[in-house]
């Protein structure tokens, strides 16, 4: 053994300070953009500050939290070498359950895990992440970048988000107002969004081996262009319909497909029926059934199959929420109604058979 050795560092271990200080410098003019009114100082600070009097307009305001990331597509933006649009679907993903319950989101923070830090790339995610805070009309007050060498590879990995929200308390939406004869509203979705994406990958990916380059006529596009389509942030059209129109619920349609996450905000003596029959949808979700051989079953309760987000409103608000959401380019139907549960087994169901590329129903936008 050689009488001179070499002290153990952080470097040595696989951490490079400089870079990750590096990522903090790329990242700040992105960061500055993601704002708000409230927000007190900068990046840097220990702990992001917001200016909790913008609160004393509210009667009782009610704070909503909510965490989530984006699975396994962050694969596919690994694969493809693109890192400034996965961001969009860690906000969408956490604002989005937020406004469920009628709160605006106000503010977030991320976490960003890496096997290894290469500063462009992390501040290209962080870049995403603020953009998508400003369709939010949220603000980025913070956020951690964490380099675990020995745990993740140096080319992979990871991003979680947390956010809060702000809503009156007597403006609650929820399943404690739907009522029979209530509508339900589809708003499409703009694809996969951030859900299923192992089930995709292992259909398309692993078991019929196509490549992300691989051009698809039926998406009209390379098969990784369209998996890294970004998840759309419905935030601001939700709370746009509860401005302009009474609204009792909202149900974002995340994992576990549109029944079930319906499901969650229909009280238990009453029933949501969704006619299949009012949209078709997109061709990537057909594709993984027809390649995969998933049975419609299994494709329903873990992909969105078009839908993104559904709002349930009184009848007298239909016209007036298609009109709101048209005004603001979403592309929304009726897709239902609310009735008595009677001898329904299930709070919300799939009936009919999907559109062949017509509509049926009325249809905005």
């Amino acid at each position: 053994m050689s009488s001179e050795t070499t002290g153990a560092s952080y470097a040595s271990a696989g951490v490079d300070i400089e870079a990750g200080d590096r990522a903090v410098e790329l990242m700040k003019e992105w960061v500055k953009k993601a704002t708000r009114p409230e927000v007190v100082g900068g990046l840097g600070g220990f702990a992001g500050l917001f200016d909790a009097s913008a609160l004393k307009r509210y009667e009782r305001p009610l704070l909503a939290s909510a965490t989530d990331g984006v699975g396994t597509k962050v694969d596919i933006a690994r694969r493809m070498g693109v890192y400034d649009t996965i961001g969009h679907d860690l906000v969408g993903m956490v604002v989005d359950d937020l406004v469920v319950c009628g709160a605006e989101p106000l503010f977030m923070t991320d976490y960003i895990c890496v096997g290894k830090v290469y500063p462009e790339r992390v501040a290209a995610i962080v870049k995403g992440i603020a953009e998508g805070c400003t369709l939010a009309g949220c603000a980025l007050v913070g956020g951690e970048t964490a380099e675990h060498p020995g745990l993740l590879g140096a080319d992979e990995f990871d991003v979680a988000g947390a956010g809060t929200g702000v809503v009156e308390a007597d403006r609650l939406l929820g399943a404690e107002r739907v009522r029979p004869g209530d509508v339900v509203i589809a708003m499409a979705s703009s694809g996969l969004h951030s859900n299923g994406y192992s089930l995709v990958r292992h259909v398309l990916l692993d078991r019929a081996g196509w490549s992300l380059d691989r051009e698809v006529p039926e998406l009209g596009r390379t098969l990784g262009e369209e998996l890294l389509e970004p998840t759309r942030i419905y935030s601001l059209d939700c709370l746009a319909l509860t401005r302009t129109t009474e609204v009792h619920a909202f149900s974002h349609i995340t994992g576990g497909g549109l029944a079930n996450n319906l499901a969650r905000v229909i009280p238990d003596h009453l029933h949501a029926g969704i006619d299949r029959a009012t949209w078709t949808p997109d061709p990537v979700f057909t594709l993984v059934g027809e390649v995969g051989g998933v049975e419609r079953a299994e494709l329903e309760k873990t992909l969105n199959m078009g839908v993104g987000m559904m709002a349930v409103v009184p009848a007298e608000s239909v016209d007036a929420a298609l009109t709101t959401l048209a005004d603001r380019g979403v592309e929304s139907w009726v897709a239902g109604e609310i009735t008595e549960r009677g001898d329904h087994a299930e709070a919300a169901v799939l009936n009919g058979d999907y559109g062949d590329g017509g509509t049926s129903g009325d249809r905005a936008a």
